[in-house]
């Protein structure tokens, strides 16, 4: 490959491989970095939030679904990481229609995006917990990981004492 081609092959590269990270259009756009527990020291509403984890419990009522959700950060396409003790607190969202608890159900993981609307103060055990209640526009439930298992081989011995 010639020198002048190199520019273009890396730029080639960076476009394949940011494609590989891409959001799922019903997520994309620019969002508040705060989360709940953040919001909730601040008591700001109306704000705009981009926000995802672990669904702990559905509530289907008469005309739209709530979802109490533990927080986690969101990876590049906006799928939630899951990293022991690391959430951002817990949040509810709410969407007018009927989401199923058969299929939306606990530690399936949940982006939404939505408005602040309201706090809630709701108990978690015999804890008094206040939770920013989000309207949400879009509720996205991420497919099933599936667990692999890796198993790992010894590498072949080499010929090389120093390695």
């Amino acid at each position: 490959m010639r020198r002048s081609h190199l520019p273009l092959a890396f730029a080639l590269l960076v476009l394949v491989l940011a494609g590989c990270a891409s959001v799922p259009a019903p997520l994309q756009g620019q969002y508040s970095q705060m989360t709940p527990r953040d919001v909730v020291a601040s008591q700001q509403r109306g704000m705009q939030v981009r926000w995802g984890g672990r669904i702990v419990a559905v509530d289907p009522l008469p005309d739209r679904t709530c979802f109490e959700v533990v927080s986690t950060g969101l990876d590049a396409s906006g799928r939630p990481r899951w990293a022991a003790d690391a959430t951002g607190g817990r949040f509810i969202a709410c969407r007018a229609g009927f989401y199923d608890p058969a299929i939306f159900q606990p530690d399936r993981e949940l982006t939404v995006i939505g408005s602040v609307d309201d706090f809630r103060d709701q108990r978690i055990g015999e804890y008094e917990y206040r939770f920013p209640v989000v309207h949400a526009a879009v509720v996205y439930l991420w497919p099933v990981r599936e667990r692999i298992d890796v198993i790992q081989q010894v590498p072949p011995p080499v010929p090389w004492w120093w390695y």
